[in-house]
């Protein structure tokens, strides 16, 4: 048997948790897995330049050229992860822990790997918390100078079976970088300011049922009271994904109501229990002090939840403005079965997640528009899941295209008042390039719900297609307004919008953060690359790009996104040439 030693980079991940989740549901556990693996840990360490030198039904060891590779490989495993597990219960979230060292190795003849720098990288991953990643003092060296990254000095640590102390570095994904990059503009983003009309957030509610299963519950509570708030003419209402961030960390109001802009902070729990329902409400002044405003507690039975949901609305209206909330209740659709509002609940946002999720989100939702035909919500959801089922994770047009498209104008039928359907209905016609009847769809959206951030975004998003750069950069500001901590597409639709702009630095900034460069945004990376004059940065992105997608053609993408006219098109095509991708 021949052997080589050699000096590597090496990172080890592992699965948190694993026993615990295949105890729960070890084949949809495992499942998840293995589309964790082929969709998100294989690709993203090929693009790195890694080779996967073995795997487990947990973890995976890899090695790389240098640690700059190993750290970007994981910080970009650590973003998906944060991203697929956004709404997600926290009993049913895979997270990961990593540790990279530097070292000497021994490769043996079938290509396995052996010796302290496995060793080391295998400890270090011990150490970590989960969806964090440990450095030792030889990685850390390597990349400190070379990427900007926020990094923990942890001290020397005492690790298993390793002879010396170690000194050890710390990384969480999500963490800014020390000087993160504009959004819009060269400048510092200063803080937010309050508005001079009632603004509020609410905050997470806590699952106090005692069962994890609950907590998608709890969750779904809070969101529609965040919506009910939201169509509150005057009012001013963070939208559901900054608030969701502070889900199970310490809060500090105060500090939570200056860092999102707004006067009040809505918080609460819930417990759910056979037939009954409590849930304990405060509203506290975070502008001053941290005041308590109002506080309440609803014992109700089980089937009174929207009248709940109501309730709250109408009494924080009221505890804010001083006037009678019923006169400022816009009233929504609610479904009449609860069982089709929990399947709706349980598939909230899962289309983003993974072709998995999206397909699973897709069979509970036709069961809830089964069960409850007049549901606007699952119909509407059910309509999102299907066009991203053809748009984003490559299922057959037919017959999603068309589905997508008739959901999408029932929920409307069903309640032409409600924004998000309206919403919806803009995406799809959007894809059905349909312009103009999108860009109608996202005007209602945004009359009927003037804090709808996502409709908002969405509205930039067409303003790019039909060669609006200009519109399309200030509802992207909007949008990241009402939404202080939004998902990285906002800052993909702002990159996109900068290139069509001229804007090619700041496309750069913005496509280049790390929740946005996990999205699948990399292409246009290339793009704002090249045209800013940084072609060589630009030809090496885009050959780690291609090495984990061979098949990628920019005359597919170009000619398969709803631009209005090809011309539109041509500052990405211009980029894509000049990084010398294939056409």
């Amino acid at each position: 048997m021949t052997e080589a030693r050699k000096l590597a980079a090496i990172l080890v991940a592992d699965i948190v948790g694993f026993s615990r989740l295949t105890a729960s549901d070890e084949d949809r556990t495992l499942a998840r897995i293995r589309t964790l693996r082929s969709d998100l840990v294989d690709p993203t360490i090929a693009v790195h330049r890694g080779r996967v030198v073995k795997s487990t039904g947990d973890g995976v060891l890899s090695e790389f050229r240098s640690g700059v590779d190993a750290v970007r490989c994981a910080m970009e495993l650590q973003a998906g992860m944060i991203e697929r597990n956004s709404g997600l219960p926290a009993e049913r979230r895979i997270e990961l822990r990593i540790g990279i060292h530097i070292g000497d190795v021994v490769e043996e003849a079938d290509g396995d790997l052996m010796g302290d720098g496995v060793n080391i990288a295998a400890r270090l991953e011990g150490i970590a918390k989960p969806g964090t990643i440990c450095l030792s003092e030889d990685a850390y060296r390597q990349v400190r100078s070379r990427l900007d990254l926020a990094i923990c000095d942890l001290g020397e640590r005492v690790l298993k079976n390793i002879a010396e102390p170690m000194h050890v570095y710390a990384l969480e994904a999500g963490t800014p970088p020390r000087h993160e990059p504009p959004v819009l503009t060269g400048a510092t983003p200063a803080p937010l300011a309050l508005l001079d009309k009632p603004s509020i957030a609410v905050l997470p509610f806590i699952n106090m049922s005692g069962d994890a299963e609950q907590e998608f519950f709890t969750d779904g509570l809070t969101e529609d009271i965040i919506t009910d708030l939201s169509n509150v003419p005057g009012f001013f209402v963070i939208a559901r994904n900054s608030t969701f961030a502070y889900k199970g960390k310490p809060s500090d109001v105060r500090q939570i109501a200056r860092d999102l802009g707004v006067k009040y902070i809505l918080e609460g729990s819930a417990r759910r229990s056979d037939k009954r329902l409590r849930v304990n409400v405060q509203l506290i002044n975070g502008s001053e002090g941290g005041n308590h405003v109002w506080a309440e507690r609803f014992d109700r039975d089980i089937a009174d939840i929207f009248d709940v949901q109501d309730e709250v609305t109408r009494r924080v209206v009221e505890a804010i403005s001083g006037k009678l909330g019923e006169k400022n209740i816009v009233a929504r659709s609610r479904p009449s079965n609860l069982e089709a509002y929990d399947l709706c609940v349980r598939s909230r946002g899962k289309c983003n997640i993974s072709r998995s999720d999206n397909s699973e989100a897709c069979a509970d939702l036709e069961r809830a528009v089964q069960i409850d035909p007049n549901y606007c919500e699952a119909h509407s959801n059910l309509a999102i899941s299907l066009l991203f089922g053809w748009i984003i994770w490559g299922e057959p047009q037919i017959p999603g295209r068309a589905k997508a498209l008739m959901h999408a104008q029932l929920a409307v039928e069903i309640d032409p008042g409600d924004s998000h359907a309206h919403r919806i209905l803009g995406c799809v016609q959007l894809y059905e390039r349909n312009w103009d009847e999108a860009k109608f769809q996202f005007d209602v959206a945004v009359r009927q719900n003037p804090n709808n951030a996502d409709a908002v975004a969405w509205m930039g998003e067409l303003q790019i297609y039909l060669g609006e750069p200009q519109a399309a950069l200030m509802a992207c500001a909007e949008a990241l307004r009402l939404n202080p901590r939004p998902p990285g597409w906002y800052f993909w639709i702002t990159g996109m919008a900068q290139i069509s702009s001229g804007h090619y630095e700041e496309a750069v900034a913005s496509l280049s953060r790390e929740a946005t460069y996990g999205t699948g945004s990399r292409e246009h990376l290339i793009a704002a690359l090249a045209l800013a004059g940084r072609v060589s940065e630009a030809q090496e992105e885009a050959r780690l790009f291609l090495a984990g997608n061979p098949n990628w053609r920019f005359g597919d993408l170009a000619a398969n996104s709803p631009f209005r006219s090809m011309s539109i098109a041509q500052p990405f095509v211009d980029g894509w040439r000049l990084a010398g991708l294939p056409e």
